[in-house]
C-alpha cells in the first residue's frame, strides 16, 4: 500500500513581545502556568499575571499593626466635676483640665482631652444640669490631640460652636497629622472650626466674656483665655494658660518654624502680663507648685517655665549639660 504525501510541517509565529515576557515569567514558577500559544488567551495571561503577583505579595511580611497614642494613666481617669468659681467647673481628667463654664443663656467648654473622653465629658456636663443642646461654644488651648481629641465629636453631639484661631484650625482640620514637632504621631478626629478669632478678642455668652490671647510657642496657635467670674461674693479673674513646655523640641535652626525662639520670649511675657487671680493649664500639674497643689501665679507659671526653656536651649547650642 502506497503512503500519502508528506505531511507539511507549519513554523510558529514569532511570540508577541508581551506574550513572550509573560512566558520568561510563568516558567520561573512550579508548576508553569500554561502558555501554549494554541490554547493561551489575554484573559489567561492576565489570569496567570495575578496568580503569580500573588504568590510574591505572599511572600512579603505583614504591613504592621497601627500603634495606639498611649499616655499616662492620670489622662485617661474621670474626676467629679469641681466647682472652681460661681460659674466655672473642673471636668475631664485627673491630668487633663476641661473647663464647663455657665451662664443663663448655655455653657461653654474650655478643652476636652483625649479622643477617647467625648462620652465622659457629655455625661460630667449631664450631672452639671448641661444637657447636650445647651452646650454652645467651644474653646479650645491648642490643637494637640491630648486636648482637642474629643472636640469633634463633641461638636457633634451639641451642635456647639468651635471656637478657634487660624494657626490651631489648620491642624484642627488635619487631625493633628503633619505637626510642627510630632508629624503624624499624635492623630485625632478631625474638626472644623466654625468662628477663627484674632488675638485680644472676645467671646461673649450670656454676659460672660472670654477673651484671646495669643501665646503662639508650644504650638503656633497656644491661646490663653481669660474671664472674670465671682467667688465668695468677689470677682475672680481666671486665667486658662496653654503649656510653655518643649517637649523634645528643636529649638535652635528649626526649619519648619525659624523664630520658634522668639515666639517663646514673647509669650513668656504675654503670660507674666495677663489679668490672672487664678491660673489653670491644661495640663493640671503645670499649673501647681511642686509637692502642694497651690496653683502657681501667671509670673510664677512663666518665670518658672522659661528656667526649663533656657536650660533646654543652652543644651541644643551646645552650652549645657
Amino acid at each position: 500500500m502506497g503512503t500519502g504525501p508528506a505531511a507539511t510541517q507549519v513554523p510558529e509565529p514569532p511570540a508577541r513581545p508581551a506574550l513572550a515576557a509573560w512566558r520568561s515569567i510563568a516558567e520561573t514558577v512550579t508548576p508553569p502556568c500554561d502558555l501554549h500559544p494554541m490554547t493561551s488567551s489575554r484573559l489567561s495571561l492576565l489570569a496567570c499575571a495575578l496568580v503569580l503577583a500573588g504568590n510574591a505579595l505572599a511572600a512579603e511580611p505583614a504591613l504592621p499593626q497601627l500603634q495606639a497614642y498611649e499616655v499616662d494613666e492620670s489622662w485617661r481617669q474621670p474626676v467629679a466635676p469641681q466647682q472652681i468659681a460661681d460659674h466655672t467647673w473642673r471636668i475631664g481628667t485627673e491630668g487633663i483640665n476641661a473647663l464647663l463654664v455657665k451662664t443663663d443663656a448655655g455653657a461653654v467648654l474650655v478643652d476636652g482631652g483625649m479622643p477617647q473622653a467625648a462620652d465622659m465629658l457629655l455625661a460630667q456636663m449631664r450631672t452639671l444640669g448641661v444637657e447636650a443642646g445647651d452646650l454652645k461654644l467651644i474653646l479650645h488651648s491648642q490643637a494637640h490631640g491630648d486636648h482637642v481629641g474629643p472636640l469633634a465629636a463633641i461638636k457633634r453631639a451639641t451642635g456647639a460652636t468651635l471656637v478657634s484661631n487660624a494657626e490651631s484650625a489648620l491642624l484642627l482640620a488635619a487631625g493633628g497629622s503633619n505637626d510642627l514637632h510630632f508629624g503624624d504621631e499624635i492623630l485625632y478626629p478631625p474638626a472644623h472650626a466654625d468662628r477663627i478669632v484674632h488675638d485680644g478678642e472676645a467671646v461673649e455668652l450670656g454676659g460672660l466674656r472670654l477673651t484671646v490671647h495669643f501665646m503662639p510657642g508650644h504650638t503656633p496657635g497656644s491661646m490663653a483665655w481669660t474671664w472674670t467670674d465671682a467667688r465668695d461674693g468677689q470677682p475672680l479673674r481666671i486665667a486658662y494658660v496653654d503649656s510653655l513646655s518643649t517637649p523634645g523640641y528643636q529649638l535652635v535652626d528649626n526649619p519648619r518654624i525659624p523664630r520658634l525662639v522668639d515666639d517663646f520670649r514673647h509669650s513668656f511675657d504675654v503670660v507674666r502680663a495677663l489679668p490672672c487671680d487664678l491660673l489653670l493649664t491644661p495640663h493640671v500639674g503645670a499649673g501647681r507648685h511642686e509637692g502642694n497643689a497651690a496653683p502657681l501665679t501667671c509670673r510664677e507659671y512663666a518665670d518658672k517655665s522659661e528656667r526649663a526653656f533656657d536650660t533646654e536651649l543652652a543644651k541644643q547650642r551646645g552650652g549645657g549639660a
